[in-house]
């Protein structure tokens, strides 16, 4: 399944797949078998996070894995408490040495925390942590546009990525348009609602029953037309492969619209904006 998987390039020119696996609440041994069982299903992009406690559970199932870890791209996140300069440096060694991985493909800040209005120090530290070869490439997520343009302002480097918010009933025009403007690529945490019913939803569930898909699959083919990177959470094998069968049918330009009418300004699962969150 992997080699039906479409590739997206970074503005550094890192390539990813057109769709990754969240590893969220992925933890331990049982974590480790499911994220290992993913990637021989056909992943190759895994998303994980220092706060997600999981980055061992990372590192044992690409060591589990069959699949040499060049093909893979794997990801992690520096936490909102850790956005002081030198911090941030020893919060990437230490997200390597948890993982025993030489390297990540991506770095991510977490959160903008503009409150505390450290980010731009972050982001200086990424920047470092690449030149030395920790990372691959670097992004953000949760940056709003007025903070993407102060880190280009600031440091002359736009973010690869920028992982948002972003599923069917809460669709961010602005941020999409801004991250397009700046050559970085959109990807969606929680592309199926989460707690949100999508599978429920008309149009969603008759556009299903026309392209004989699941709901599920109709919404993360809507991610993948709209430009968006999915990286839907899945333990069991069975949402591994299902998540994974979008590349062999398209939504109509009518379609995308139907769906696009379910966009709620206050559809965040948060009930707030990333300027007014802060991760710890």
């Amino acid at each position: 399944m992997q080699e039906t998987i479409p590739q997206r390039e970074l503005n550094d020119g890192l390539k990813v797949p057109a769709i990754g696996l969240g590893t969220y609440s992925l933890r331990g041994a049982e974590g480790a078998k499911a994220i290992a069982g993913a990637i021989d299903i056909g992943y190759r992009l895994l998303d994980s996070a220092f706060n997600y406690e999981n980055e061992g559970a990372l590192g044992q199932a690409v060591r589990l894995s069959s699949v040499p870890r060049e093909e893979l791209r794997l990801c992690s996140k520096l936490p909102g408490r850790r956005h002081a300069y030198k911090e941030a440096l020893l919060t990437v060694e230490e997200s390597l040495y948890r993982s025993g991985l030489d390297y990540y493909d991506l770095y991510l800040i977490h959160w903008p925390n503009p409150k505390r209005d450290r980010y731009v120090e972050a982001w200086q530290a990424l920047i470092e942590a690449k030149k030395r070869g920790h990372v691959r490439s670097i992004g953000v997520c949760n940056f709003l546009p007025e903070h993407l343009d102060r880190l280009v302002a600031e440091t002359g480097d736009a973010p690869s990525l920028n992982q948002v918010e972003l599923h069917p009933l809460f669709q961010q025009p602005e941020q999409r348009a801004k991250d397009a403007e700046l050559g970085i690529v959109t990807e969606s945490w929680s592309p199926l609602g989460r707690d949100h019913d999508l599978a429920g939803l008309e149009p969603i569930r008759s556009i299903a029953e026309q392209v004989g898909k699941t709901p599920t699959q109709v919404v993360l083919r809507w991610h993948v037309q709209l430009g968006a990177l999915p990286i839907p959470k899945a333990g069991s094998a069975e949402h591994q492969r299902e998540n994974l069968a979008i590349f062999d049918f398209e939504l109509s330009a009518q379609q995308m619209e139907a769906i696009g009418t379910l966009h709620r300004p206050d559809g965040w699962l948060w009930g707030q904006g990333p300027a007014e969150y802060e991760e710890f």
